[in-house]
C-alpha cells in the first residue's frame, strides 16, 4: 500500500500539472505583459493567489503579478497595453488594469493586479500599513501572508519559486506563515481573520501554532479598520464552509473582538434541548439556509441565518415549572443585528435587510396547524415584502428538531403556507398591495389639501386593505367617509 510521503508527492505531481495546464489557458496575455516588463529591464511574475490557484485548478480571470518595476514604471508600460487602467491601490504599490486576450477560439476578459516588490507592517497605533518597496522577489514572499500564497512563477520563463514549501504545504493542505506567526500577524493583524478565511474557503486545516499565534494576539484585530474586517468575514460568511471558519474565529477568541453576540451564543441552551447550545443550533440553521441557496451565495440570508438567534443570550428567563423561555428575542436580536452589523459598515440596506428577517423569522410559528386568517396571512406576506424569498428559506433552516415526525409536520405545515400565499398572491397581487384609493382620491374625497391626514387615512385604508381583501370602489369611499367622520 503507498504510504503518506507517496501519496503527497502524488498530490505534488498533480498539482504541477495543473498548474502547467492553467498557465497556458492564460499565457497569451501573460507572457505578452512580461515581455512587455523585459523589455523596460523589469522583472514580472505571477504570484500569491494566483498561483496558489493555479495549482488547485482553479485558477479564474483575475491575476496577481509582482515586479521590481515601481508604481511610475508600471503605469508607463502598461497604461499602453491595457483597455483600461486604475491606481486605486497605488499608496499601496499596485496598479489595476484590464485587458482582453484571446483564449483558444474566444476572447477573455482579464483583471490584472501588478504590485511592486514591497514590506508593510502596521505599527500598534496605526490603523494604516506603512509601505516600503523591495528590490528582490524573495523578499516580497516573505512577507507575504501564509506559504501557500507565497509561490511565485516568473515570466516569461515560467520558473517556480517557492522558498517556503507553499507547495508542500498545499498537498498537505494546511495553513502556515512564512516566518513566525507573530511577525505576521504583528505585521498585518488581518491575516488572522484571513487564515479562517482561507480554512472556510479551502476546507485547509490551520497549523496549530498559527492557532496558537491567533489565540494570544486575538486582541491585535482592534487596530484594523471596520471596513477590512467586514469586508474578510463577508468572504468568510461567503465561502463553501464557513462553520470550519466560524469555529475558528469563536475558538481563538477573534470572534469576541468583532462579532461578541457569537461566541455569546455558546453559554445558552435551546428551549426545546434540541441541541448542546444555541450556538451549535445556529451554525446548523446557517447550513441549511446554505443548502436552500438557489442563485450562488446569498450574504444578507447567510447573516439572517447566522444571527437569527443573537438576541437569546439577553432575553433568557427560567420559569417556574423549570422551563427556559426567550420571550420576544427576535425584537431584541434584530435591535442587535442593526447595531451590529451598523459598526462592522455594511451597507444600508444589508443592515435593514438582515435585521428585518431576523426580527420575522420567528412569525411562521403563530402559524399552529393553518390557523391564520387570509388577513394573516396578507400581512406576513406585506411585512416580508421583497425578503419573502429569503424569509422562506431562513424559516425552514431554522428547524433542526431529530424528531423526524415533527420535522416532517413543520415542512408540511410551511408548504401549505407557501401555497396558501401562492393562491393569495395569484387572486389580489399579494406583492402590490395598496390601499384601494390613492393619496389624490383621498384629498378629493375629503375634500382637504396635503397633509399629515392624508397619511392617517392612508394607513387606515391599507389596514382594511389587509384586513378584508381587495374592496369596490363604492365600499372604499364609503369606508373612508365613515372614517373621516369618526375623526370629528
Amino acid at each position: 500500500m503507498p504510504n503518506a510521503n507517496e501519496d503527497n508527492l502524488t498530490e505534488l505531481s498533480q498539482a504541477q500539472r495543473r498548474a502547467v495546464s492553467e498557465l497556458l489557458r492564460v499565457s497569451p496575455v501573460a507572457d505578452d505583459l512580461a515581455r512587455r516588463f523585459q523589455d523596460a529591464g523589469f522583472r514580472l511574475a505571477l504570484v500569491g493567489g494566483s498561483v496558489r490557484d493555479a495549482l488547485l485548478g482553479r485558477l479564474g480571470n483575475d491575476l496577481d503579478f509582482t515586479t521590481d518595476a515601481r508604481p511610475e514604471d508600471v503605469l508607463k508600460i502598461v497604461r499602453p497595453w491595457a483597455d483600461s487602467v486604475w491606481e486605486v491601490g497605488i499608496a499601496f504599490g499596485t496598479v489595476g488594469c484590464q485587458k482582453d486576450g484571446r483564449v483558444g477560439d474566444g476572447v477573455q476578459r482579464f483583471q490584472i493586479e501588478i504590485t511592486t516588490y514591497r514590506s508593510e507592517a502596521y505599527d500598534r497605533t496605526s490603523r494604516k500599513p506603512e509601505v516600503s518597496y523591495g528590490d528582490s522577489i524573495e523578499e516580497d514572499l516573505v512577507r507575504r501572508d501564509f506559504t501557500v500564497n507565497a509561490m511565485a512563477v516568473a515570466l516569461p520563463e515560467k520558473e517556480f519559486i517557492d522558498p517556503h514549501g507553499g507547495l508542500q504545504h498545499l498537498a498537505s493542505r494546511v495553513l502556515r506563515t512564512p516566518g513566525a506567526p507573530e511577525d505576521s500577524f504583528s505585521d498585518d493583524p488581518l491575516r488572522m481573520l484571513r487564515a479562517a478565511r482561507f480554512a472556510a474557503q479551502l476546507d485547509f486545516e490551520v497549523a496549530p501554532e498559527v492557532v496558537t499565534a491567533m489565540t494570544e494576539m486575538a486582541d491585535r484585530i482592534d487596530i484594523v479598520s471596520a471596513e477590512r474586517v467586514r469586508d474578510e468575514f463577508s468572504k468568510l460568511i461567503l465561502a463553501p464552509n464557513p462553520r470550519k471558519g466560524l469555529a475558528l474565529l469563536v475558538d481563538t477568541g477573534l470572534a469576541g473582538r468583532f462579532l461578541p453576540e457569537l461566541p455569546a451564543l455558546r453559554l445558552e441552551s435551546d428551549e426545546h434541548h434540541r441541541h448542546k447550545d444555541v450556538y451549535e443550533h445556529s451554525l446548523i440553521v446557517l447550513e441549511q439556509a446554505i443548502a436552500l441557496e438557489e442563485e450562488g451565495p446569498d450574504l444578507v440570508l447567510r447573516l439572517a441565518a447566522l444571527l437569527h438567534d443573537i438576541g437569546k443570550p439577553r432575553t433568557r428567563r427560567f420559569e417556574l415549572d423549570g422551563r427556559v423561555s426567550f420571550h420576544h428575542h427576535e425584537v431584541v436580536g434584530a435591535k442587535m443585528t442593526k447595531k451590529r452589523l451598523t459598526a462592522l459598515k455594511y451597507s444600508n440596506d444589508t443592515v435593514k435587510d438582515v435585521a428585518r428577517l431576523v426580527e420575522l423569522h420567528l412569525r411562521f410559528h403563530g402559524y399552529g396547524s393553518g390557523e391564520w386568517t387570509d388577513s394573516a396571512v396578507r400581512r406576513y406576506v406585506r411585512d416580508a415584502g421583497p425578503l419573502l424569498g429569503r424569509l422562506h428559506k431562513l424559516t425552514r433552516s431554522d428547524c433542526t428538531t431529530r424528531n423526524k415526525k415533527k420535522a416532517s409536520a413543520l415542512s408540511r405545515t410551511y408548504d401549505e403556507l407557501e401555497q396558501r400565499i401562492a393562491q393569495l398572491q395569484e387572486r389580489e397581487q399579494l406583492d402590490a398591495i395598496r390601499p384601494d384609493l390613492d393619496g389624490n382620491q383621498i384629498m378629493e374625497i375629503l375634500g382637504v389639501g396635503p397633509g399629515p391626514v392624508i397619511g392617517k387615512a392612508y394607513a387606515f385604508l391599507l389596514d382594511l386593505r389587509l384586513e378584508n381583501g381587495p374592496m369596490e370602489h363604492a365600499d372604499a369611499v364609503a369606508a373612508l367617509k365613515e372614517w373621516w367622520a369618526a375623526q370629528g
